[in-house]
């Protein structure tokens, strides 16, 4: 899978764009405030129907503008899709793949599975289980077509639970409830947990190419003490909860924990480990989805020069390279790049004040 046409308007800096990316490697470089993440930007916003930049979304419209429209061309397998995505000022968005409306944006994200590597990444080691979860739940997400109704109706459930507890519902009222919070959450839990079995076998061999003297464990965590039955728990923390005014305990609470001996990677590993570390689950992850529904994600790599020594860059390419994924790298100086590849970047993309210029 990848795009073989990409049209950006009113996006950000960039008034309006054409690229034709190629497979492979696709270098975006420029100054500092060209515009270049803008373009990665754009292609996470028409897969994921967000920006991974601002969590107000209404922020990527071009001042000038009251909309922005995004336009790609994929190539899959069983051949061409197009998909267009307009998000209003107003906060509506207007989804279409192949001419007809879609309703979710999970649509999307099956459509174009996306894996980003930028400065901002490394949330996933820093800034608490929620993170990770999402990482575990992207997998589990496109892995099992099972996932995304179990883990809704986890939420739902979830939801209608702790507004009962701060009302002060008895247990009586709230046990119904249980019942369905338990079936849903050991499905979801189930489906974490193998997706992440699978993830090992992959993590382990690609772990060992950029840190090959750290011994690093990945493990899941459910939410709550595996030896114990769910709805016991549930029954038993009543009080608890009642009191907190929330369920303290469950799938919402699940983690990836990554550790180094008896220290969490975090505490154990260099500011630099730590990124190489992040981009080991990155491309595990995307290539586990190709050997699982044979379909490619597409890469997003912001700033590589910034947050690797040449060394690394080199690494991380290859890896990159080998995947067979099509990427999307940006840097300030394109030698950075250059340099670091066995072949020349498949295209390469010149961003200067928000204009786009192919570079042949």
């Amino acid at each position: 899978m990848s795009l073989t046409r990409l049209n950006i308007e009113a996006f950000r800096n960039i008034q309006s764009a054409q690229l034709i990316p190629a497979p492979g490697i696709n270098l975006i470089y420029g100054q500092n405030g060209s515009g270049k993440t803008s373009i990665l930007e754009a292609i996470y916003f028409l897969g994921m129907g967000r920006s991974f930049r601002s969590h107000l979304s209404q922020r990527v419209i071009n001042n000038d503008d009251d909309k922005l429209t995004l336009f790609a061309t994929l190539n899959l397998a069983r051949g061409d899709s197009k998909i267009g995505l307009r998000r209003f000022r107003s906060g509506e968005t207007e989804v279409r793949i192949d001419g007809e409306k879609v309703k979710r944006l999970s649509t999307l994200a099956e459509t174009l599975p996306i894996q980003v590597i930028t400065p901002e990444s490394f949330s996933l080691l820093f800034e608490g289980p929620k993170s990770r979860r999402q990482f575990i739940d992207w997998g589990a997400f496109h892995a099992d077509p099972q996932f995304y109704g179990a883990w809704t109706n986890v939420r739902r459930v979830l939801k209608q639970r702790n507004q009962l507890l701060r009302n002060g519902s008895s247990y009586s009222n709230i046990q119904f409830w249980d019942q369905e919070f338990v079936r849903y959450a050991e499905q979801v839990t189930e489906i974490r947990n193998h997706y992440v079995d699978s993830l090992n076998e992959l993590l382990k061999g690609i772990i060992g190419e950029f840190l090959p003297s750290v011994d690093v464990k990945v493990s899941f965590t459910r939410g709550w003490d595996s030896k114990t039955d769910f709805a016991e728990l549930l029954e038993n923390q009543y009080s608890r909860d009642l009191a907190t005014g929330h369920t303290v305990s469950g799938p919402h609470k699940a983690d990836l924990r990554l550790r180094v001996g008896t220290l969490p990677a975090q505490d154990a590993l260099s500011r630099g480990q730590l990124k190489l570390l992040v981009c080991a689950l990155r491309i595990a992850q995307g290539k586990l989805l190709k050997q699982q529904i044979d379909k490619h994600s597409i890469y997003l790599v912001d700033d590589l020069p910034s947050e690797l020594d040449a060394q690394h860059r080199q690494l991380l390419l290859k890896q990159l390279t080998d995947t067979g994924a099509q990427v999307f790298v940006t840097a300030i100086d394109p030698a950075a790049i250059v340099d670091s590849l066995h072949t020349p970047p498949s295209r390469m993309f010149h961003v200067e004040q928000g204009r786009v210029t192919v570079i042949e």
